[in-house]
């Protein structure tokens, strides 16, 4: 019923208010990624098991995105896990891309409903509105594409043998997407 009520008033009145407002609707989203993260297919002769080439390491890092629907992104990629703090300056540096008004829809993430963040976005209200999308919907969000996008296209195909190498791999990836709006508008 949420879903439903999302779908056919809730977000129908956020893109109008924020075309009466002139505001950018950003779409964000957070992951983490591993290197040990295998997509895709293998081959082997018949009868061979298809051998995968990686390091022994494991190593991590995380993300965090944000689209719109007219195929913009900004992306920072970090070492460690997803925090308030984190999350906050993402916003920053959001507001500093973003000219105008923007709001920000995420899904329910216990760092999306911090403190911290409540007192951010609450000092940042003339120039930021965030909203919660309803739980258990990650098909409401198209970031989630971008995410999957990311996985396949990015750490899937790539075997990073250390954590600097990884996180540039992503980071060059994500540049490229930000150059092909195009495909971001298709998400």
């Amino acid at each position: 019923a949420a879903i439903a009520a999302w779908l056919k008033q809730v977000y129908p009145a956020i893109a109008r208010q924020a075309k009466a407002e002139h505001a950018a609707i950003y779409w964000g989203d957070e992951m983490g990624l591993r290197s040990d993260h295998v997509v895709g297919r293998s081959y082997a002769p018949l009868g061979k098991t298809p051998v995968v080439r990686a390091t022994g390491q494991r190593l991590g890092c995380s993300m965090i995105s944000a689209i719109t629907n007219r195929g913009a992104l900004a992306f920072m990629v970090f070492q460690g896990k997803f925090e308030a703090k984190g999350f906050v300056e993402f916003i920053k540096r959001l507001l500093k891309q973003a000219s105008g008004r923007l709001y920000l829809i995420v899904d329910g993430h216990p760092v999306h409903r911090s403190s911290l963040a409540k007192r951010f976005v609450a000092a940042n209200a003339n120039r930021l509105r965030l909203i919660i999308l309803p739980g258990y919907c990650p098909e409401l969000n198209p970031d989630e594409l971008l995410n999957q996008d990311v996985k396949t296209n990015a750490l899937g195909k790539s075997r990073p043998t250390n954590r600097a190498e990884m996180m540039a791999t992503l980071r060059g990836h994500l540049h490229r997407r930000q150059k092909q709006p195009a495909l971001i508008q298709n998400l």
